[in-house]
Formats: C-alpha cells, sequence, structure tokens
C-alpha cells in the first residue's frame, strides 16, 4: 500500500474546473481551456505522498522551472502561457501558478541521463545495460557515462513505480517518428542543461521530462530541471564509487530509512510525519540548488 498519508481536498476557485490531485500539483482548466498547473509544498518518498510539507518547495520548484524554460526556448518550446494568477485565486497561489496550454501528453517519462546511479546502476549491475543499451565494463555509482543516454519511462500513477522501458518499447506505443523525437530533444535539453550546471558547479546527474503535442509540435511540458525531477550534484564533491551528496529530497529518504523514524518501509503503515530539523535541511538544499543555478537569491 502506498499513495497520500493524507489527499488533500482541492481548492474551489470560481472560473476553474479541479481536473486532478498529484504527487505536487494540482491541476485545473480555466473557462478559455488553458491548463493551470499549481505547484504544492507537498513531498513524496518511497511512493509516499508524506504528510508533512516542505515551505517554499512549490515555489523554488516553479520559479526553477520558468528559469530553465527561459534557458531552453531555442531548442524546443514550452507549454507556458502566463504566470498571472487566475481571477479569484488565493493568494498563496502566487509565485506557484502556471497557465499552460492544453497539450496531447505523450505518456513516457523521458529520461537523459550523463552518470551512473539510481535504477540504471541497478540494472547495469546486473547486465551491463541501461534501458538495454550497452555500456562499458568497469562504471561504478556515479561515474560519468562515455556519452548521455536516453532512457524512457513509463509514467505510473501516485504511490506506484515509475518502470524502465527499452526505446524499442516507446517506438511501439507512440510510433518510430515521435519516438524518435523524443530521443532527440530529452538528449539537446539534457546537453544545454548539463554544461549550465556545470558552468555554476552542480553535475546534472539524471533528468526526466514530459512532452506533449500541440498540433504537430513538440513542446516541453510539466517541470523541468529542478530538484524533484533530476539529480543536482555538487561538482566538487563528486567522486564515482559511492553515493553522491545531492541536491533534493535525500535527507527525507534518509530519516524515513532510519531507526528514529520507526517506520518500516515494507510494512503497509503509512509513514510518520517529519521533524522539523529535517523539514528546514531539506528546504535550505531546494533554496541552494535554485540560487546555484540561477545565480539569483531567493527571498
Amino acid at each position: 500500500m502506498s499513495g497520500f498519508v493524507e489527499k488533500p481536498e482541492p481548492l474551489q476557485v470560481p472560473g476553474l474546473v479541479h481536473l486532478h490531485t498529484g504527487k505536487v500539483r494540482e491541476l485545473y482548466q480555466n473557462e478559455a481551456g488553458d491548463l493551470v498547473m499549481i505547484a504544492s509544498d507537498r513531498i513524496s518518498a518511497y511512493d509516499w505522498v508524506l504528510p508533512t510539507e516542505i515551505p517554499d518547495k512549490g515555489r523554488v520548484l516553479t520559479q526553477l522551472s520558468l528559469w530553465w524554460f527561459d534557458q531552453l526556448s531555442d531548442l524546443v518550446p514550452n507549454h507556458v502561457l502566463s504566470t498571472e494568477l487566475p481571477p479569484g485565486a488565493p493568494a498563496d497561489w502566487e509565485g506557484r501558478a502556471l497557465v499552460c496550454k492544453s497539450l496531447r501528453m505523450v505518456p513516457v517519462e523521458c529520461v537523459a541521463r550523463g552518470y551512473l546511479t539510481g535504477s540504471g546502476l541497478a540494472e547495469y549491475e546486473q547486465s551491463r545495460t541501461v534501458c538495454g543499451l550497452a555500456l562499458p565494463e568497469g562504471l561504478v555509482d556515479g561515474s560519468e557515462l562515455p556519452a548521455p543516454i536516453f532512457t524512457p519511462a513509463t509514467k505510473a500513477e501516485v504511490g506506484e513505480h515509475d518502470e524502465n522501458v527499452s526505446y524499442e518499447e516507446v517506438a511501439r506505443q507512440v510510433g518510430a517518428d515521435t519516438a524518435a523525437r523524443l530521443r532527440q530533444a530529452t538528449l539537446a535539453v539534457y546537453s544545454r542543461a548539463r554544461d549550465i550546471a556545470r558552468e555554476r558547479g552542480i553535475v546534472l546527474a539524471d533528468t526526466k521530462f514530459e512532452f506533449g503535442f500541440s498540433d504537430d509540435d513538440l513542446i516541453l511540458a510539466d517541470e523541468v530541471l529542478t530538484p524533484d525531477s533530476s539529480r543536482f550534484w555538487p561538482a566538487d564533491q563528486w567522486q564515482p564509487g559511492r553515493a553522491q551528496p545531492s541536491y533534493d529530497k535525500q535527507f527525507v529518504r534518509d530519516w524515513l530509512a532510519s531507526a528514529e523514524s520507526g517506520w518500516d518501509r515494507k510494512s503497509e503503515q503509512p509513514p510518520p510525519e517529519l521533524p522539523q530539523r529535517v523539514v528546514d535541511a531539506t528546504r535550505a538544499k531546494y533554496v541552494e540548488a535554485y540560487e546555484r543555478l540561477t545565480g539569483l537569491s531567493w527571498s
């Protein structure tokens, strides 16, 4: 069992129809047919959406995504139409709301990897492949790959795992032309972002994107290159052969896996509330990632 510890009730806003509650985002539709995406402060770990929120997390994700969309606009168009609050929206939505173009979403998580870790490492240790792609011998946790690779995954519902799939399976699901366009766009965006991050002392190990279509145009959607969708490592601490320090929710995962939490991942019991020190440390990592990448001060 997993999912929401306490599923929130969506706010009702005049002129907006609530469509979906995700792990982090609430999705609405306005009267013009555009999507209104609200990034909450919810945080998930081990397939659970936790009962404790991380203050400012939704705003950090939204503002960092907007910054990245600007850096990538010459490579691929994105879905953002406006950052203005819809009429009648609560003040708390300021900085976390995006009005977006409604797209025909591609049912694939488009993952790019430049370094070996996570589920990619687990597969490599078994077969010397990642999503069926053969890799050289001798790689370890944190190794830089000879070149970035496209390693797609299926989209999972809240409480379920995304599942890595082969490129051939993506081509079977969405067609050879669309699969080729997804791979090209994913690797182009990853390569640009990796170089930008590297200039700022951050290793972009891997990341996932979502794409949709407007007519025949492929559009970058959802969030992009945030600590929720990417592995960011401090470059000056990168050391292959071990788990890397990272700008994400590792503090949350580590505490939940510790004896102090008293929680057994394998049980059907929901995880407990996070202690304040874990909340504060996690918020600080999200803010630090924003400031180091953008060069802007978070206030």
